[in-house]
């Protein structure tokens, strides 16, 4: 078996290669005159480490959704978003802190470094600016520098924990059990006509304020969706109103990662274990569904890092007596470290469950409550 994976991967990363050479000649000189564009995921760390991310590409910036789109609009989105001319081995410039660092884009446009901040950063500040440019290239048609504004985030020295949630199923009606139906919210919905789980948007917002609402607990979500998908998700927490934080996703490309060591599972720990080795002062929340193998990530999570994870709350949406059984297990391995893992029907048992804890303020439940009955209408 592992023959046949290695040479079907092989096949792949061959097909792939030979594409995007075929492509460049048919279309290169057509490309000529497309704009450069930087594309930054939110970066995040503590006082004493920050991890950054990005990918250059030669394309226009996507239009802003709307919700009177079509589906033919949604279509072409979603196209736009997975047609990618990608951009390797140019040097990108990071400018954060009073500090400059470069780094170069691999084969598929991606950049990604980790920067040290200074000790004397702003008390109280968890947003703080960083800006990207390519060094020795310009627009093509304006001849202007290529640069991009963005911002990453820090856990601030009083955020009490943090919190790592999946997407697909956990925020997000997604339907990840379902491919069909995975397909056809993917490719043919967009930012405004997804749909959040019921209550959620409140339920983190009260995570992310803790039992003092002066308080900022981070946020970062992780999900094995492509990094293609970045910006619908984007637009879809801010018009859901669920907190901002960074988004965590992986590259789809046609190489030995799709069938081998970038698994689902490998993916999704290995972006946890980031999380967490540059937040080494934080316990965490872990929050996922029952329908992949979040119960099993979180539980290999939890023997890794004793004392670290506070609470684990799974929504239930797996419809089999089998899933549910294997579920409790985890619970159960889960209780031995004292750490409760709790499969819920709802967000509002999850929240009731942290109120009890004293992770949120019990105040916020009647306001989780009715974003719950809202979104279900």
């Amino acid at each position: 078996m592992s023959n046949w994976k290695e040479l079907l991967t092989s096949a792949a990363t061959t097909a792939e290669a030979g594409f995007d050479r075929l492509k460049e000649k048919l279309f290169g000189r057509m490309d000529a005159d497309k704009p450069y564009r930087i594309v930054y995921y939110r970066g995040f760390g503590s006082p004493s480490a920050v991890w950054l991310k990005g990918r250059v590409l030669r394309e226009r910036d996507l239009s802003t959704p709307s919700d009177r789109d079509t589906y033919w609009n949604n279509l072409l989105a979603t196209y736009q978003r997975f047609e990618t001319d990608e951009v390797p081995g140019v040097t990108v410039r990071v400018d954060a802190f009073g500090q400059r660092h470069t780094t170069v884009t691999d084969e598929e446009g991606y950049f990604e470094l980790t920067i040290n901040p200074p000790n004397d950063l702003p008390p109280g500040w968890v947003w703080f600016p960083v800006t990207y440019s390519l060094d020795g290239l310009t627009q093509p048609t304006t001849g202007e520098p290529v640069r991009k504004e963005g911002y990453l985030m820090i856990s601030p020295p009083f955020s009490q924990f943090g919190v790592i949630s999946d997407i697909d199923d956990t925020v997000l009606v997604t339907g990840a059990t379902s491919l069909l139906q995975t397909a056809r919210l993917t490719f043919l919905g967009n930012a405004y006509t997804r749909l959040p789980f019921a209550g959620v948007a409140a339920f983190y917002r009260a995570l992310q304020s803790g039992p003092v609402t002066t308080l900022f607990n981070p946020i970062y979500y992780v999900s094995s969706s492509p990094w293609n998908l970045y910006d619908l998700l984007v637009d879809f927490f801010r018009i859901q109103g669920v907190p901002k934080g960074p988004i965590l996703l992986r590259d789809l490309g046609l190489d030995p990662s799709l069938l081998s060591s970038q698994s689902h599972h490998t993916h999704k720990l290995a972006m946890i274990r980031k999380v967490l080795d540059v937040n080494t002062q934080l316990p965490f929340v872990l929050i996922g569904d029952s329908g992949q193998q979040d119960p099993e990530i979180y539980a290999q999570v939890v023997r890794e890092n004793p004392g670290r994870i506070k609470a684990i709350y799974i929504r239930d949406v797996s419809t089999g007596q089998e899933r549910d059984e294997a579920v409790n297990l985890l619970i159960q391995a889960t209780r031995q470290f004292d750490v409760p893992m709790l499969l819920v029907a709802d967000t509002v048992a999850a929240a009731e469950h942290a109120a009890s804890l004293g992770l949120i303020d019990s105040d916020t439940l009647p306001e989780i409550r009715a974003d719950r009955e809202s979104d279900k209408g």
